[in-house]
Order: structure tokens, then C-alpha cells, then sequence
């Protein structure tokens, strides 16, 4: 018999960082700084202790929960409510997200130390990321598309606050409107695919959805623009799907993310490595028994991911702001979870998912202890020479930078080359294109990465021809020289360096071929045995790495490695010659494709203008114009004359009594008068 989980420990784990979040926020002037990142702090850190007992459960004894905690309402059988389903899929993500969020708390500590944007803004901030938590946590917990929804858009929110934490800065409230705007986008799609599970299915809950699966799968309907049917399946999986590219940033709805960078570096991790971002890869495997429903769902999301992973990294090149190479970074990775997903490889897409929130959170978190060091300059352009000046950084930064290049043995590499061979292995419309895409997107991967790590801790150092500014706060008595983070900074960094190096190793087995998601994701091997070929011709951990190093994406990476070296080391005029000869590419890079220039200027422009059109032509032309001033004018117009016929004189009356009755007399005896006439 499956042991159950207990409902209060659950309900500990959801609520705790909501507690912490309220205290903060409604008490955090009062109770000041350091209490308020105390309370916030402990809530995670319960959360994150309780989470990993969870998971021990599930793994060791098969521990399970799936019920109802509380039925908000009932209307006509739809029941709405709030519910837990753990199993290994929520386990994990519970430990993911904990952990990620409290290594951010503790690293938020130190980097924000100094912060003085607004009274209360320190204690505000720590209110938003535990609510962020707590809101990540309800989505993941979830056993019905309602509370699902709710911790969507709660993250959504959550985010959008916290990327516009420097309110004064134009540039940040753009940033978090645009992102507000573009999930938007994603997630009419995302309701329109829960409605028509409602619809068709009559339930909010996940199982009994999935139950009726089948029956779903058969039915279709006419296609609005001729042709063959709509199968209700499909449009069903993409309109969940198309929530999903908003949220985990995929092509086109993409464009929200690099520009959030704009918020503080404790958020680009939090947002950007485990959490936000990734909710969409989470949503698309638990959705797994209706995904597999549906080929050409799949085949939608194998070369959205594929062009996701090599064009995004592609702009990781041209990038000079440390945190954006990092974001467009995560935009690649993202792109690979999602080929995993097409793939029906849900459990690597998972699997990258969960070695990606440690090495990309150690990445951002690095790059934030740079702009510590570097005393808030963020160009890799003034930088060099920092690894003696920063060690710690430096080498928790190379450990991040191996596992996101797939070196052989560190976590990354285990995730991505499954990736790799899954799609390889996979026989859905697009995988020709999409294996073609992963592969070159090792390379790039390889070059943007070690571009970022010799600029800044390799090389000459280019931060002296700078101005020194006048010592100030933010210089922690170091004066104008770079120096090492403080231990709150630097800790969660060696932290988060260890599950970079070795959780890929220990977790291989377990989770993509052993029992770890047996009843929580579900492939049709039958149509789509890309896992059961892999799992044929896995022989551990250790074969694999060594198996890797005859592959080519090893030697992509390798080619990579040595074109970083050789253009930003050992000829570093190189890149400047390239770009003399590469000028429209090298624009068209620099420009992000004109994605930004094409929302602005046409989807924007084409917005405003047909808005004004509606103002002007139906608002006020019709509406206002015809129905309601019309009707008005009408009316004056009629009273107008009306009001002629009322002189107030008492002959006039008389005599217009007295024609309305010879008309009326003349209308009775007319058809008398006309039988006389006809005699």
C-alpha cells in the first residue's frame, strides 16, 4: 500500500513563505531590516527542510498525496478548489524551487545591503521574493488547472513587481511592463486551452482530465478556413503550449526576458533559473497524457525549442552586459528543455531543468558578486584580470561555466547530451531540424560562455583607464579596486557550485531510467520510444562521459573553448576584424533580429492605430456620435417642431381641434364618399 503524505506538512511547506512574505511587507518598517530578512528567510529555509523530507518519502517509501485541502465552490459539478498532487515530478520541483529561493535570500543579504531605492524598499523586496516562493510552490503543488492558473498568474505578478523594484529608472518600469504585457499574450492562450478542457472534459482536476483523454483525442471540429478538421486535442496541447512560450520565454514571446534583467540580480536567478521560467516546461510534463495525445502539438513545440535554443544563443555572442549574456543563455536552454518536451523526452526535460536551476542560478549569482566587486559596472568590456582579485567567484563561476558547456562528468553535460540523442532517436515532423539546431548550439553555447569567462577573469585588466570615483558606501573600503563579495554572497555560490558539478551524476539513473516519474509523466513507447531506446543503451553514469569524448558535440564544445581562447586571449583583435567583415550580420545581431523594432514599430503601431481607429470611428463616430448624441439630437430636432405646435394661444387650439376633425371625418366617410362616386 502507497504510504500518504501528510496534509499539514504540505500546507507548512505552501504557507510558510507566505507567512514570511506578509510579515515583511505589512510589519518590515517596524520590525526593520534584519528581522524582516530573518522571518522571510526561516520561512524558505522550513519550506526547503520539509521539501526534501517530502522527497525522501516519495523516493525511498513511494510516499504519494493527491486530494483536496479546500472546495472554494461548486457550480453545476465544476468543483474549484484548492488541492495537492506530490509525486516525483512536484517533489522534485518543491526542492528545486526551495532551495534556489533560499540561496537567493541569503545571497540577497549581502547584495542588497547597500540598497537605499526607497524607506522600506529592502524589506519590500524580501516580501516580494518570499511571495514569489509561495506562489511558485501553489503552481507546482497544484492537483487542478484552477490553482494552477493561480499560481501562474501570481508569478506573473509577483514578477512584474520585482522587475520594476527600481521604480525611478524608466528603463525598469519598461521592462516590467513589457514583460506583464508579453506573458499576457501567452497566457490568453493558456486560458483558452483550460477552457476547453472544461468545456469538453467538465472538470478541473488533472486526473479526471486526463481519464477522458481519449475521448478528447476523438473529437474535432470544423476548421474556420476550410480544409480538414480541427482535432480538439491539438489545439487544445498548443493553446496550453502557447502559455508556456510566454512564461519559459520561447520564440517570439521571448522578448520579455532579456530586458528584465533590468531588476536586481537576486531576481534575475530566482526569475530566470528555477522558477518562473521554468514553470512552462513544468506545466507541458505534467500535461504529458494529453501532450502525447497529439504529434503535431509535439512537432509545434520540437521547432519552437529548436529555434529557441540555437538563435537566442546565437545573441549570447554580441552581448556585453554580463547579465544579459546570461539571459540569452537561459533563453538557449530553455529552448533545449522545450526540444526535450517535443521529443516526448519529458523526463530530460525535466532532468536539464533541475541541473540548469543550479549551474544558471551559480552563474547569475556569480555575475552579481562580479557587479559587487566591480562596484555596479556591468560591462564585461571594463573588466579582466578579476580571478586574483575575486577567487571564490572565479572558480564557483568556472564550475557553472563547465556544467552549462556539457563538459563531460559535471551535471549539464548529463542532461544535454540525453537531449541530444533523444531528439536524435525521435521520429515527430521537425526532429531533422531540431537535432541540427542542438548540436550547433553546443558550439555556441561553448563560445558565448568562455567569451564572458576570459573577458572578465582573464586577460588585462581594462577597469584602471576608468575614473575612480570618491570612496563611498559602495565600496566596502576597497576603494576603486575590484574585490571579493562578502561570505553572504560568496556562500550560496559554493552551494549552489556543488549539485553544479555532481547532481547530474547521482540522479541519472533514478530519474530518466528507473521508476523517480512512473506515475507522474506518461509517453506512449509505442509511438514515441525515443526514452525506451535510450534506456536500452544506457550503461551509467561514467560509460556515458566516457563514451561522450568520441561524440561530436564534445568536440563542438572543445571547438568552442578554443575560439573563445584564441579571440579574446591569445589574438583579441580578432573579434574586431570579424566584425569589420560581418557588418550586416553583426547588425542584425546587435538588433535582436528586429524583434523588438517589429513589436514596436508594427505589432505596437498597428495596436495604437487601430485602437484610435475604434476611438474615433466607434466610440465616437457610432457610439457616441450616431446611438447616444444622435438619439439626443433626434429627439431636439422632434421637440423642435412639437414645440411650435404648443403657441399657448386658444384660437390656434380651436382651430386645430377642429381640422383634426374634419380629417378624422374625412378618413370614416371616405370609403362612403367613394361608393357614392362609383354609382
Amino acid at each position: 500500500m502507497t504510504a500518504q503524505l501528510s496534509q499539514t506538512t504540505l500546507l507548512v511547506i505552501a504557507l510558510a513563505p507566505l507567512v514570511g512574505a506578509v510579515i515583511a511587507g505589512t510589519t518590515g518598517r517596524r520590525i526593520g531590516r534584519a528581522n524582516s530578512h530573518r522571518v522571510t528567510t526561516l520561512g524558505v529555509l522550513i519550506s526547503f527542510a520539509l521539501s526534501v523530507l517530502v522527497l525522501k518519502d516519495v523516493v525511498q517509501d513511494g510516499a504519494r498525496f493527491n486530494a483536496t485541502v479546500y472546495e472554494w465552490m461548486n457550480i453545476g459539478g465544476l468543483k474549484m478548489e484548492v488541492g495537492f498532487l506530490i509525486d516525483g515530478l512536484s517533489a522534485l520541483m518543491m526542492v528545486v524551487v526551495t532551495f534556489v529561493s533560499l540561496m537567493v535570500h541569503i545571497y540577497t543579504i549581502g547584495y542588497m545591503a547597500d540598497d537605499e531605492t526607497s524607506p522600506g524598499g529592502y524589506q519590500r523586496f524580501f516580501s516580494y521574493i518570499s511571495l514569489f516562493t509561495f506562489s511558485m510552490l501553489m503552481l507546482v503543488m497544484s492537483n487542478n488547472f484552477m490553482q494552477l492558473f493561480f499560481g501562474w498568474e501570481a508569478v506573473g505578478l509577483v514578477s512584474y513587481l520585482l522587475i520594476g523594484y527600481y521604480y525611478a529608472k524608466p528603463s525598469a518600469i519598461f521592462a516590467n511592463m513589457k514583460a506583464f504585457i508579453v506573458n499576457r499574450i501567452g497566457d490568453f492562450g493558456f486560458i483558452l486551452g483550460i477552457g476547453l478542457i472544461v468545456a469538453f472534459a467538465g472538470t478541473l482536476n488533472y486526473g479526471e482530465a486526463f481519464a477522458k483523454g481519449n475521448e478528447l483525442a476523438a473529437l474535432s471540429f470544423a476548421n474556420p478556413f476550410g480544409g480538414e478538421a480541427w482535432m480538439l486535442i491539438t489545439v487544445t496541447c498548443i493553446c496550453l503550449f502557447v502559455g508556456a512560450m510566454g512564461k519559459s520565454a520561447q520564440v517570439p514571446l521571448h522578448v520579455w526576458l532579456p530586458d528584465s534583467m533590468e531588476g536586481p540580480t537576486p531576481i534575475s536567478a530566482l526569475i530566470h533559473a528555477a522558477t518562473m521560467v521554468t514553470a512552462g516546461i513544468f506545466m507541458v510534463a505534467r500535461m504529458s497524457p494529453l501532450f502525447e495525445l497529439s504529434d503535431t502539438a509535439l512537432s509545434f513545440m520540437l521547432v519552437i525549442g529548436a529555434t529557441t535554443a540555437l538563435f537566442m544563443g546565437l545573441l549570447g555572442i554580441v552581448q556585453n552586459d554580463i547579465k544579459r549574456v546570461v539571459a540569452y543563455s537561459t533563453l538557449s536552454q530553455l529552448g533545449y528543455m522545450t526540444v526535450a518536451l517535443g521529443a516526448s523526452a519529458y523526463s530530460v526535460g525535466i532532468f536539464h531543468l533541475m541541473t540548469h536551476a543550479a549551474f544558471k542560478a551559480l552563474l547569475f549569482l556569480g555575475a552579481g558578486s562580479v557587479i559587487i566587486g566591480m562596484h555596479h559596472d556591468q560591462d564585461i568590456r571594463n573588466m579582466g584580470g578579476l580571478r586574483k582579485y575575486m577567487p571564490i567567484t572565479w572558480i564557483t563561476f568556472l564550475l557553472g561555466t563547465l556544467a552549462l558547456v556539457a563538459t563531460p562528468f559535471f551535471s549539464g553535460f548529463y542532461s544535454k547530451d540525453t537531449i541530444i540523442e533523444a531528439v536524435a532517436l525521435s521520429h515527430i515532423a521537425g526532429s531533422g531540424y531540431a537535432h541540427f539546431a542542438v548540436v550547433a548550439s553546443v558550439f555556441v553555447t561553448a563560445l558565448y560562455s568562455f567569451r564572458v569567462y576570459f573577458l572578465v577573469f582573464h586577460g588585462n585588466e581594462r577597469f584602471h583607464h576608468k575614473p575612480h570615483p570618491a570612496p563611498d558606501d559602495h565600496d566596502h573600503g576597497h576603494g576603486h579596486a575590484p574585490h571579493e563579495s562578502p561570505w553572504v554572497v560568496t556562500l550560496p555560490l559554493v552551494l549552489l557550485a556543488i549539485p553544479s558539478v555532481v547532481i547530474g551524476y547521482f540522479t541519472i539513473g533514478p530519474m530518466l531510467y528507473g521508476s523517480f516519474f512512473a506515475d507522474a509523466i506518461h509517453v506512449d513507447a509505442a509511438r514515441h520510444g525515443a526514452m525506451h531506446e535510450l534506456g536500452a543503451e544506457f550503461h551509467g553514469p561514467w560509460a556515458m562521459a566516457l563514451h561522450s569524448l568520441t561524440t561530436l558535440p564534445f568536440w563542438l564544445a572543445l571547438a568552442g573553448f578554443a575560439t573563445a581562447w584564441l579571440c579574446y586571449i591569445a589574438r583579441p583583435d580578432i573579434p574586431a576584424a570579424i566584425k569589420a567583415r560581418t557588418v550586416f550580420i553583426n547588425r542584425v545581431l546587435d538588433n535582436k533580429y528586429y524583434a523588438d523594432w517589429f513589436n514596436e514599430n508594427v505589432i505596437a503601431a498597428g495596436s495604437r492605430f487601430l485602437g484610435r481607429g475604434l476611438w474615433h470611428g466607434a466610440d465616437m463616430g457610432l457610439i457616441d456620435g450616431t446611438l447616444v448624441n444622435g438619439s439626443a439630437r433626434a429627439v431636439g430636432a422632434v421637440a423642435g417642431v412639437v414645440r411650435r405646435v404648443q403657441s399657448g394661444y386658444l384660437y390656434w387650439y380651436a382651430l386645430v381641434m377642429i381640422l383634426g376633425l374634419i380629417g378624422f371625418m374625412t378618413w370614416q366617410l371616405w370609403p362612403f364618399l367613394g361608393a357614392l362616386l362609383a354609382r
